[in-house]
């Protein structure tokens, strides 16, 4: 007898072909038999009352390295359908930790306060193992991170000892399971490397079968530029590249670079590069706020940020090539989260709104801002376009990633509503309402397409010897109802949600169940 059996179905099975009525079944958390005839027995057996079942949703791109110890239930990932996420993007994860207690102190202030009771990437593994979350989790190892445990925030070239060791702590990661090297080209100390750097690390990827996956060094006005740089990369090395959440967020050319962009990354499959990208379904990006700061006044981490902050001479510096980089752009920024009391008063609000609120210019609203907060505050900055965020969509080779964290519905402030709505976003705004696709495509844009890219061999599609990772949704109902002004919601029509087999969401309430598995590249 089986554990669980799943009838009157519409099948997705997140290949992308046509779905069919059926039933499947569940034993010792994995897909044991299918079909589309009568149906076996089962000690639980579950009406879909002919509603869609998908694989559970993969999350390509996520940032829960540092909040999914603290949120292990991750309702921000199952109540959307998460049921795998990958972290260590943008080129910040939280391994491999150096044991140069400065460069260590560094990684906590920029990266995240954790412990970091590990060195390794696998121990960092372990770490998460032994937690037991309820999502499956998956790692990149971050270049930046890389480079702050060999370099710590220095601004220059490597040397040739230096790229070296950043290549052996490489290798051990991606030996220890990481899926992919990410790269965050405007985040220090990532900024301060070149593409030969770059090119000489993702050599190392290649025997591993893993790919480079890249935050890239412009997505504004440079991102033609910076679409180049990552395909050269991509060419010098021989390693598959993934372009992380592309967008283009300057009005000066909207509807203009995402068509070269796409050119380029189409030119490039023609001529054999293995290229892909992700995205999220929003006309909004976020990210810390001390990202608006210029590249050089990082050099020496943190702590040298914050002095020059406050010294008057400086500070003068920052606030003019601030202020000329952000023109006209200060009021599309949004405080979405800050740490201490005090400041609260500032979440939702925009940086003129605080600026005017204070009596200050905007340049010196943000950056007293991340000098009461010690660089722990947040931004929404509003700077996409529908066209095309729809356009790059369309692109059949790419995929859904929430850019997003796993919290739990009571998280404070107001962080961006990826977090809790992207897939239900991409099936009910950009499937059902404005047909950019069908249903079958946007499911195997969210499931089959990045557990390939992944090499998830056992996630992904639904079929026997597969895990039975699976979401229940309702096509007519299901919206992502989370919103900028309050994303802490579950999504509408995610009816069930199972992880490795065991029931974790029901009608948009967690279960409890934590039966996620950590997950290892090249090991099921």
């Amino acid at each position: 007898m089986y554990d669980l059996l799943l009838k009157n179905v519409r099948i997705l099975d997140g290949t992308a072909a046509p779905w069919f009525r059926g039933w499947v079944a569940v034993k010792n958390g994995a897909i044991t038999e299918m079909g589309a005839g009568s149906s076996p027995a089962a000690a639980e057996i579950v009406d879909g009352e002919d509603q869609y079942l998908a694989p559970g949703f993969i999350d390509i791109h996520a940032h829960s390295d540092t909040t999914l110890p603290l949120y292990p239930q991750a309702e921000s990932r199952i109540l959307q359908g998460i049921t795998t996420e990958i972290g260590g993007d943008c080129g910040l994860s939280v391994a491999p930790v150096s044991r140069d207690p400065e460069k260590k102190r560094q990684l906590r202030d920029y990266v995240g306060d954790m412990d970091y009771s590990w060195e390794t990437f696998g121990e960092y593994l372990d770490y998460m193992e032994a937690l037991g979350p309820s999502v499956n989790f998956g790692s990149a190892v971050g270049h930046g991170s890389i480079r702050l445990a060999v370099m710590g925030f220095e601004a220059r070239k490597a040397t040739e000892q230096e790229l070296a060791e950043m290549a052996a702590l490489l290798r051990q990661s991606l030996a220890d399971g990481a899926f992919c090297m990410s790269s965050g080209l405007i985040y220090p100390p990532g900024c301060y490397a070149g593409a030969e750097e770059l090119t000489e690390l993702c050599k190392e990827l290649v025997p591993f079968g893993a790919f480079y996956e890249t935050h890239m060094r412009d997505e504004g006005e440079g991102v033609v530029e910076a679409v180049q740089e990552a395909l050269a990369v991509a060419r010098g090395s021989g390693a598959p590249l993934q372009i992380a959440h592309h967008k283009v967020t300057r009005k000066t050319v909207w509807q203009v670079h995402c068509k070269t962009t796409i050119a380029l990354v189409d030119q490039a499959r023609r001529q054999g590069v293995d290229v892909k990208l992700d995205q999220y379904p929003y006309s909004a990006s976020a990210t810390s706020l001390d990202s608006n700061a210029p590249l050089w006044a990082f050099e020496g981490g943190v702590e040298s940020l914050l002095a020059r902050l406050q010294d008057p001479e400086i500070r003068k510096r920052i606030n003019a090539e601030a202020n000329a980089s952000h023109a006209g752009r200060w009021g599309d920024i949004y405080i979405s989260y800050v740490e201490s009391e005090k400041n609260r008063w500032a979440v939702g609000k925009s940086i003129l709104e605080i600026a005017n609120i204070r009596g200050v210019g905007p340049a010196d609203a943000c950056f007293d801002l991340i000098l009461d907060e010690r660089c722990r505050v947040d931004e929404i900055n509003y700077g996409m376009c529908e066209e095309d965020i729809e356009y790059i969509m369309r692109q059949p080779y790419t995929m859904i990633g929430s850019d997003g964290n796993a919290v739990s519905l009571d998280y404070a402030g107001q962080p961006h509503p990826r977090w809790f709505g992207t897939f239900p976003r991409v099936i009910a705004k950009y499937c059902r309402e404005r047909k950019l696709f069908p249903l079958e495509t946007a499911v195997f844009k969210m499931t089959g397409l990045p557990a390939s890219r992944l090499g998830l061999a056992d996630r992904g599609l639904i079929k026997p010897g597969m895990k039975a990772d699976l979401v229940l949704f309702d096509f007519d109902e299901i919206e992502d109802t989370p919103s900028f002004a309050k994303p802490q919601q579950p999504c509408k029509g995610i009816r069930r949600v199972y992880v490795n087999g065991v029931l974790t969401a029901l009608d948009g309430v967690h279960t409890g169940a934590r039966s996620g598995r950590i997950l290892r590249k090249g090991r099921m």
